[in-house]
């Protein structure tokens, strides 16, 4: 009898602390495989949104100088990045054959001269004669002809004609003389502005042939070290911002690879072109930022990163981004938020459904859909207290392991955080934005 009771206490014992260890392995076992979160505050601070493009520094002008006659390249009298004012001589053209020229033309309008000298000179005798002969005419008619009279006449009169044609030689000659002179002027190359010499294109001893096509032999730009435009080419998804940034007089902030620890916030928008472009079928419109360029650190040709600041809004609530972004799984929701995540997966399920554009909604319906798509559903951690379980919390860990939803308004958002319109969170709560791997702590 003895030995049956102790037997009987011996396996109430094993049974009890068998019964112990499966309970308190379940609950270990409970507590290691529950889900873990990454989590993140709500905040209160300055949002900025911003619109970044790329874009490539220009001069604001470039004065691009040829040559209109030919010849080879006397001189240079200008380098690359020389500094150079207006009417300041560049380059010389050899211009013998154009000296010769206005030679030859020179000689032409004295010979002209010369001529018509000649003429007159025969006028005024032809002149003379039909005075003469008018004379005799009235002392006596039988004294001379009619005959006579009328070849002293015609003769003035074609003398007349031959001192108009000489005259119109000498202004053609004059015309001739001119035009050689200027193209000896044209072999002296000048500057038409102030500015920096950015290119040149020309060697000495090189000749050029003006024929056909004006050669480029240097490229001006004028006020280099004053300001420079930056072409940055926006999508027209983002056209409309970048006008109200530019009504506003928002900033503009931009990088070169030149200077890659440097932030160059003196831009700001000058212009937005109409001149759109289509590329694989996206439409951008050419952006032109201004800005000062004192110290000569900003070259053309270089690629700048630009940030378009669009507005800026000071101590909001902002909730990272990655929150709004979290898709929780079904087995971590309490049921009563089921209801959220079946929602989402019918809306997503029907856009991704929609073949033709028969299907899809109207503009004003979609721009509807749009205003409403400003409530969305975060993801906290449902408390031990919330979920109604009975005895002591654990104060290092409160939660139930389930999440439960917050509806909140969203509005303006940058690359990081949103603001947070309206809702039942407030600053310091926090919100999931993830999950942990498997054993984490």
């Amino acid at each position: 009898m003895r030995t049956l009771i102790k037997i009987i206490v011996i396996l109430a014992v094993l049974g009890g602390l068998g019964y112990l260890g499966f309970t308190k392995g379940s609950q270990w076992l409970a507590e290691r495989n529950k889900p873990r979160f990454r989590i993140a505050k709500l905040e209160t601070g300055d949002l900025r949104l911003t619109v970044n493009a790329s874009g490539e520094i220009k001069p604001v002008l470039s004065v691009k100088i040829g040559s209109f006659v030919s010849g080879p390249i006397l001189k240079l009298h200008v380098d690359f990045n020389d500094e150079v004012v207006k009417d300041q001589l560049l380059a010389e053209i050899d211009p013998r054959i154009y000296d010769a020229a206005v030679g030859r033309d020179n000689a032409a309008l004295l010979t002209r001269k010369a001529d018509l000298a000649r003429v007159k000179a025969e006028l005024q005798r032809a002149i003379n004669d039909e005075k003469r002969s008018l004379a005799l005419k009235a002392e006596n008619a039988d004294y001379i002809a009619q005959q006579e009279l009328d070849q002293y006449r015609f003769a003035r009169e074609s003398l007349e004609a031959q001192v108009s044609v000489a005259e119109a030689g000498i202004q053609q000659a004059q015309a001739n003389l001119e035009t050689s002179q200027a193209n000896v002027n044209y072999t002296k190359i000048t500057s038409p502005v102030d500015g920096m010499v950015i290119d040149r294109k020309i060697d000495p001893g090189q000749t050029l042939a003006a024929s056909f096509q004006t050669p480029e032999l240097f490229v001006i730009a004028p006020e280099l070290r004053k300001k420079v435009h930056i072409f940055a080419s926006v999508d027209e998804a983002d056209i409309g911002l970048i006008k109200n940034a530019k009504e506003a007089g928002q900033p503009v902030f931009f990088t070169v690879d030149a200077y890659p620890g440097q932030i160059f916030d003196e831009g700001y928008i000058e212009q937005i072109r109409l001149s759109s472009t289509v590329t694989q079928s996206v439409v951008t419109y050419p952006v032109i930022v201004a800005s000062e360029n004192a110290e000569l650190k900003l070259l053309p040709g270089m690629t700048a990163q630009i940030t378009f600041q669009v507005s800026e809004l000071k101590d909001v609530l902002k909730i990272p981004n990655a929150a709004l972004r979290f898709p929780p799984e079904k087995t971590h929701v309490r049921d009563q938020d089921q209801k959220y995540l079946e929602l989402s997966f019918s809306t997503e399920t029907e856009a991704s459904d929609k073949a033709t554009s028969s299907q899809e909604p109207p503009v004003d319906d979609a721009a509807k859909a749009a205003v409403a798509a400003t409530k969305r559903i975060v993801w906290v951690q449902e408390t031990a207290e919330e979920a109604g379980r009975k005895g002591p919390v654990d104060p290092l860990n409160p939660y139930s392991g389930k999440l439960k939803a917050v509806e909140v308004t969203i509005g303006d958002s940058d690359y990081r955080f949103t603001h947070v319109l309206s809702g039942s969170l407030k600053a310091g709560e926090e919100v999931v934005v993830g999950l942990k791997p498997a054993g984490a702590p």
